[in-house]
């Protein structure tokens, strides 16, 4: 799906309060700290998050911040991570952020929607990754200063004293799943963006795909990045493949008939003649 894309597609429900979709489908991590990665960043992805929180250790950030209005981009194509609420950051963070013309803020340890209140001027990503982040998934998507929630498996494992989000074989385990799961559908139900977490293993492309795959095909809107050879292979998974085209193709030609529909042996009905224009729609 092309950048900056304005619609979601046909039958798709209409989009909630918190802006225009986030440009899709690449996000790049970018340390704030580091000015000569912006437009490298920029070049690489769909849409850039200049991260003043964990990218950046604590000596540096108020060098991040004197970078970050030293050195604008394109507001259009970032958005800014914050450091979380109640850190002697946080505060000094948006008083940087009032001499840029960025937009888009990422909210991180996002957990209720009162912690919005200093953000809304700005259109907020909340990175759930807390507890208590996913279990308020919903209350979070129904902010109207909230364009998109993003998870995250590494933060919320620490968080309730784990050792690892993945198995062996780079499988989620199940609690990391459900918070997938969770934040999905909060964003989904509300007509919001969802982003899924980034890949760690920046050298298994194979597993980054499948995985990437599986986002695109779940309703995942973006997947976050952490380098920028993540970033084609990302773009690559989210763009249907020539099966899935043709079907779609052949689904809407049965449809247009009139009358009911069987296609390859199944019945079209509604969910999936939705799921054929979404489909056509990420050739957009």
């Amino acid at each position: 799906m092309s950048a900056g894309l304005g619609a979601t597609g046909p039958g798709h429900r209409e989009r909630g309060l918190g802006g225009p979709p986030l440009p899709r489908p690449a996000l790049l991590f970018c340390p704030a700290d580091r000015p000569d990665r912006y437009a490298k960043a920029l070049a690489a992805a769909d849409l850039v998050v200049i991260d003043l929180e964990d990218a950046v250790r604590p000596a540096a950030k108020q060098a991040a911040r004197e970078a970050l209005l030293a050195n604008p981009v394109d507001p259009e194509r970032v958005v800014v991570r914050v450091n979380a609420v109640g850190t002697g950051e946080f505060e000094s963070d948006l008083a940087a952020l009032r001499g840029t013309a960025y937009r888009i803020v990422m909210l991180p340890k996002a957990e209720d929607a009162s912690q919005l209140g200093p953000l809304a001027r700005w259109q907020v990503i909340a990175l759930c990754e807390t507890p208590l982040g996913v279990l308020n998934a919903a209350t979070l998507a129904s902010a109207p200063g909230v364009a998109a929630l993003m998870w995250g498996a590494e933060d919320l494992i620490a968080s309730m004293n784990g050792r690892t989000s993945r198995h062996g074989d780079g499988r989620y385990r199940q609690v990391a799943l459900h918070a997938r799961s969770a934040v999905l559908l909060a964003a989904s139900a509300y007509g919001k963006d969802a982003i899924d977490a980034v890949y760690i293993d920046i050298g298994n492309l194979n597993g980054l795909a499948a995985e990437a795959e599986d986002a695109a095909s779940s309703g995942f809107a973006l997947k976050a990045c952490i380098h920028p050879s993540q970033v084609p292979v990302v773009r690559n998974a989210f763009r249907a493949d020539e099966a899935q085209v043709a079907w779609a193709r052949r689904v809407l030609e049965a449809v247009s008939e009139g009358g009911v529909a069987s296609v390859d042996g199944q019945m079209i009905d509604g969910p999936l003649l939705r799921q054929a224009e979404h489909i056509l729609a990420s050739l957009a």
